[in-house]
């Protein structure tokens, strides 16, 4: 057999290639605010929407179809997501810590950030923060270039600019959007922080409206009282007088606003690309947690119902060409930052209770992979019903193949059960039918089992005396996530558009 000896010129090409095979990828996460799982083009159709720059990074990425916010609620989900614990765990369970100074031990919560810059990476964050950090102090935190403005368009300028910099060392970049959470705005008829997204086409032409807009058959008096509570906030939910037309139109809003950050992403995408960085960069886009937008009669999130709680989520890993899709259930709270991590080739701290995604995202087979996920929530927003109180509480949900399942720590009664495969809508709530008492119990044992691995107490106070009746609190004073100094807005609103130029 003959044999021959390369030249160090013919090695030198093979040893680049295997010089950036072995480098560690960027990281780039985009995040949007208030982005519910399928309000994307590439899945529900371009007749009412279009995202164009998210349906070509899902033309080349993995699709996380069941894919839950951690808590429903910006400050917790984002909490969880930066640190990879459950909101149980850091404490934040409301948007209280965006208003009270609250800050997280960041030795004892590592952050996103701090894992990366330790590992030698350049870390920038743009955009809206809420983080229980000190923005100020980048030791906390672990983001060198940063800023918390909620200008969407600042904050992928920045982004561009970031990319543009370059540098020896790889980066991890996050770029956290504002929209589509102006629908808040809408829904009051307030401006839009991020300008104005013209007026609405004739009803003909509008999106119908939401299948199950009517509250859910049976639905346990936990929830009753939380929409009563929700509907009485004037200021920041004023819907309860709203018309099938009214939430058609805010329908139509709410995909304008999805286009608008779409167009913004698309920005920082094509620079990825100009920049010739898309090859060896692992781009995460996922949203904090999702909008009712009329479902069951509410806006806005906090709420167990899925397009409240299920987000969207596309990750393209270096190298990926083809679309995948998934059905594997994630906890963007925990399961992000091992995914990373993981990626980064950095060996994660032993006591993140998530797992890597990796496998997935490659098409790989995940050994054991968890057949449920737990979302906490804590519904503290609401108003003074004609009760005379303000109804407040929290609770946990455990999605499983099939069903959902809710629990809460007040109401008469505090559960709820659903069959998401006949009734996606959740129009109709199962937790008293007899029939399904074993599948409720089952589900009780789940969450059990879940507060004895991650140390939930809450779950004990939920599930105690066989869930017996709870009455709610008589709190008279909504806490400040709700301000009830702000004088509410006039009822009943005009249409938010007629005052859009």
């Amino acid at each position: 057999m003959k044999s021959f000896v390369r030249s160090p010129a013919a090695l030198l090409p093979l040893l680049t290639v295997a010089a950036a095979c072995a480098a560690p990828p960027n990281v780039l996460v985009i995040m949007t605010d208030q982005q519910t799982a399928d309000a994307l083009s590439f899945r529900m159709g371009r007749e009412h929407i279009h995202t164009p720059a998210l349906d070509r990074l899902a033309a080349r990425g993995t699709y996380f179809s069941r894919a839950y916010a951690p808590n429903p609620l910006c400050v917790p989900s984002r909490n969880s997501l930066i640190t990879g614990r459950y909101p149980h765990e850091t404490g934040i369970s409301d948007n209280s810590a965006a208003f009270d100074g609250t800050l997280l031990d960041h030795e004892r919560f590592v952050t996103l950030g701090t894992h990366f810059r330790r590992a030698g990476y350049r870390t920038g964050y743009f955009g809206k923060w809420h983080l229980a950090y000190d923005r100020d102090r980048p030791e906390t935190h672990g983001f060198m270039e940063f800023d918390r403005q909620q200008k969407d368009a600042v904050t992928a300028q920045h982004a561009v600019e970031f990319l543009g910099r370059g540098g020896d060392r790889p980066f991890l970049l996050v770029a956290s959007f504002l929209n589509p959470h102006n629908v808040a705005e809408l829904s009051r008829g307030q401006p839009l922080s991020n300008g104005p997204i013209g007026v609405p086409p004739p009803l003909e032409e509008l999106p119908p409206v939401p299948v199950n807009l009517a509250a859910p058959y049976c639905e346990p008096d936990s929830m009753t009282q939380i929409r009563r509570a929700y509907h009485a906030n004037k200021r920041l939910f004023p819907v309860d007088h709203y018309t099938p037309s009214m939430w058609r139109e805010l329908r139509w809003g709410y995909y304008r606003l999805v286009e608008k950050v779409d167009a913004e992403i698309g920005r920082v995408l094509a620079a990825l690309d100009e920049h010739g960085l898309a090859d060896n960069t692992l781009v995460v886009f996922l949203s904090d947690h999702g909008e009712c937008a009329g479902a069951h009669g509410l806006v806005q999130k906090t709420v167990f119902y899925e397009e409240s709680v299920r987000v969207p989520m596309i990750v393209h890993a270096p190298g990926q060409k083809q679309a995948r899709e998934t059905a594997a259930f994630v906890n963007i709270g925990v399961d992000v930052l091992p995914t990373l991590l993981d990626y980064a080739g950095v060996t994660p701290p032993s006591d993140l209770p998530g797992r890597s995604l990796r496998p997935l995202i490659e098409g790989r087979p995940a050994a054991d992979w968890p057949d449920e996920v737990i979302v906490s929530n804590h519904m503290s927003q609401g108003g003074i019903t004609e009760d005379g109180y303000v109804p407040i509480t929290r609770g946990r949900m455990v999605r499983t193949e099939r069903y959902k399942y809710c629990v809460y720590l007040h109401g008469e009664p505090r559960e709820s059960l659903v069959d998401l495969q006949d009734d996606p809508g959740e129009m109709v709530d199962l937790a008293a039918d007899p029939a399904y008492r074993g599948i409720l119990l089952a589900h009780r044992e789940r969450l059990r089992r879940f507060a004895e691995r991650h140390g939930d107490e809450l779950v004990h106070e939920l599930l105690a005396d066989d869930v017996a009746p709870r009455p709610f609190e008589r709190i008279t004073q909504p806490p400040r996530p709700t301000d009830p100094t702000h004088p509410p807005l006039p009822l009943p609103l005009p249409p938010a558009y007629s005052h859009v130029d």
